[in-house]
């Protein structure tokens, strides 16, 4: 990983670009004008709260009805056939054939290096959340 960091690092010092002073204006502008939004109330009406009562009422009525509706009906009649049972449902069984990879140095080698790359982000962040906190 530090060779591609180093890459990256070489390449972004290559690139070559200019902010005209009208961008920059604009985004120091745009950074400093943000304010928070101050919360309205919403206005209220006088009928909102038998409105409210009302469709409350009728959802209960109608889950009740539900309710009752699902209560009464029969239940549905099983079919009956006589000395008929059927047989367990039996899964067939896998022979497995697997052998264990080896890996070549150059393998067992990155991974070494990718390995030493996360203990290294990893303290990184560690001091930076130190540092933050």
């Amino acid at each position: 990983m530090d060779k591609l960091a180093k890459r990256l690092r070489e390449d972004a010092g290559r690139i070559d670009v200019d902010i005209s002073a009208e961008l920059d204006d604009r985004i120091q502008a745009s950074l400093q004008g943000i304010r928070p939004e101050k919360g309205r109330r919403p206005a209220g009406t006088s009928g909102s709260r038998w409105f409210w009562l009302a469709s409350s009422l009728t959802g209960v009525a109608a889950a009740v009805a539900a309710i009752v509706v699902i209560n009464l009906r029969s239940p549905e009649p099983t079919p009956m056939t006589a000395g008929t049972t059927e047989a367990p449902l039996v899964l067939p069984t896998i022979e497995w054939r697997t052998e264990a990879a080896v890996l070549t140095s150059p393998l067992e080698q990155e991974i070494e290096d990718l390995q030493a790359d996360l203990k290294k982000a990893e303290e990184v962040v560690k001091e930076d959340i130190d540092r933050l906190f």
